[in-house]
């Protein structure tokens, strides 16, 4: 794929009227099938209530033999999680060999750690939490380059911060570098993406370059800053670079579990972030649909081949896996790796705040639709990807996209609607009796299912403190049953309003989740 149509952001960027205009019919896709399917809904209620009916029926059924499919893949997930918890990584890297062909002759004392926490005005608790984390790693500290990556805009506090972690852990580190994120940079919008493309170009021309470090040597991971790793995190990544005979065309992906504070978070925060963690595990368990999501890892020579994550994206975490597929003509995957690293569930100083930061997060990740005409227009523009992998990827790209706005408000909602716009004809028959009836029996079987993410969630939770009662134990229980509202709510609308202003050119800018400590601001006051 030609090189400057990788970092295409959205139409304007294209030059060509025709690819513009392509490209636009692309961005409005996702909304345009969200609402069709809304509208059809709704107004066949009305004129066609019988085939309304008889289509929620089986789309729940549907629905009930996915919602057990994906929980056998997630308890899956879990068990292969802690088995992988349990393995000695240490002796298992002493016997692990090269499986690359660029890594032949090397060892893993050959290979660099480069990590890049992209910083904004999060305070001291929370980066120093993440730093910490790092130092305990069994790993050597003298292999690891951290890039605590600042921005500018963010002004003096950060400095400040950064300064202050410098001086507790700088020195623990084969080279510690902060970088400042200038800010107004032309063909850029502040973010995560840009943040991490200023600091990844830094780095290699203050350190990678001058030492002559060979790319191919050098693991890249790039961690939101609330990011702790387990002890054994960068020994688990180095076996599997190392051992992974496609090791420079791979991303590792770890499990991503929002518990850092989850004890202090409401009871809908905390649904929502051990249903993504569980979403996280059920990708793990079908790497043919795994992503890069937040956290990930990956060489730096596929990060200078495809010139570092764009800087006009909101969705860089999973636009780089993107990149990289076009760029190396399909030739990239996402290895699982079924290991943990632990962030923070989102926490506010009040409840409403929180829930209002709630919802833009979910938008901002599900406005990762943006990904949809970027990469369908870049499979038709590469014809070395091959065909039968185009329609694979694209279908479940434009699925996954659409069910995230629709499932949850048909399934919850619009399915109840030939029974009160149906007409005397349909509420008078046998299936507008059975319609009840059979969608409320599906949907007890499937909050059955929710047993098991009340079984894996309470063995994730880390040790309860003394500030939370264990009536708060039982409560995380019952919390669960706020799974239908977040499903809408924390779920569909939100998708839907991404798609949405997608579809009428009302582009997202990066919005950065406020990251706190609510007992530590209480404790100071």
């Amino acid at each position: 794929m030609p090189s400057h149509l990788l970092h295409i952001s959205r139409a304007a960027d294209l030059d060509n009227i025709w690819d513009r205009r392509l490209y636009r019919a692309l961005e409005i896709m996702p909304g345009f099938l969200a609402w069709t399917t809304i509208f059809l809904v709704v107004i066949l209620s009305f004129v066609k209530p019988v085939w309304v009916a008889i289509f929620v029926i089986a789309f729940d059924i549907y629905w009930l033999f996915k919602a057990i499919y994906l929980s056998l893949h997630m308890r899956a997930a879990f068990v292969r999680m802690r088995k992988e918890l349990k393995r000695n990584w240490q002796e298992e890297l002493a016997r692990a060999r090269p499986a690359t062909p660029e890594l032949a002759g090397t060892s893993w004392q050959d290979l660099y750690h480069l990590v890049i926490l992209p910083m904004y005005k999060e305070p001291l608790a929370v980066v120093r939490e993440s730093f910490q984390g790092l130092v305990k790693a069994r790993y050597p500290l003298d292999q690891l380059v951290v890039v605590l990556a600042t921005e500018e805009r963010a002004g003096q506090e950060a400095q400040e911060t950064a300064r202050a972690i410098e001086r507790e852990f700088g020195h623990r580190f084969f080279h510690f570098l902060i970088t400042t994120h200038p800010e107004n940079l032309p063909g850029e919008i502040p973010g995560k993406g840009s943040n991490e493309a200023w600091a990844g170009n830094q780095v290699r021309n203050s350190v990678v370059d001058p030492l002559a470090i060979p790319y191919e040597r050098i693991v890249t991971s790039v961690f939101d800053i609330d990011t702790v790793v387990h002890p054994d995190f960068f020994t688990c990544l180095t076996w599997h670079y190392l051992t992974n005979p496609k090791a420079l065309r791979s991303s590792f992906q770890p499990i991503p579990l929002f518990i850092n504070n989850i004890w202090e978070a409401p009871a809908f925060a905390r649904v929502f972030a051990f249903s993504t963690t569980f979403w996280q595990m059920i990708q793990q368990a079908r790497p043919e649909r795994l992503v890069t999501f937040s956290s990930h890892s990956m060489s730096f020579r596929a990060l200078a081949d495809v010139g570092f994550w764009q800087g006009n994206m909101v969705s860089e975490d999973s636009r780089i896996f993107w990149q990289c597929l076009l760029h190396y003509d399909g030739d990239w995957q996402a290895v699982p790796l079924y290991f943990p690293v632990s962030m923070d569930a989102n926490v506010a100083s009040t409840f409403w705040q929180t829930a209002k930061n709630q919802y833009r997060q979910i938008r901002r990740w599900l406005y990762g639709a943006e990904n949809n005409a970027y990469l369908l227009f870049g499979f038709l523009k590469n014809h070395s990807i091959p065909w039968f992998k185009k329609l694979s990827i694209g279908w479940f790209m434009v699925e996954t996209t659409h069910s995230s706005a629709t499932n949850s408000l048909i399934i919850v909602l619009l399915g109840w609607l030939p029974l009160f716009f149906g007409g005397i004809h349909f509420s008078g028959s046998i299936l507008s009796y059975n319609l009840p009836q059979v969608t409320r029996t599906i949907m007890n079987a499937t909050m059955l299912g929710l047993a098991s993410s009340v079984f894996i969630s309470l063995a994730l939770l880390p040790p309860r403190s003394i500030r939370h009662g264990r009536f708060t134990t039982l409560w995380m229980v019952v919390q669960w049953l706020l799974f239908p509202i977040n499903f809408i709510v924390f779920g569909a609308i939100p998708a839907l309003d991404a798609q949405t202003r997608l579809m009428f050119g009302r582009y997202l800018n990066f919005w950065v989740t406020p990251k706190t400590r609510r007992w530590t601001a209480i404790q100071n006051g």
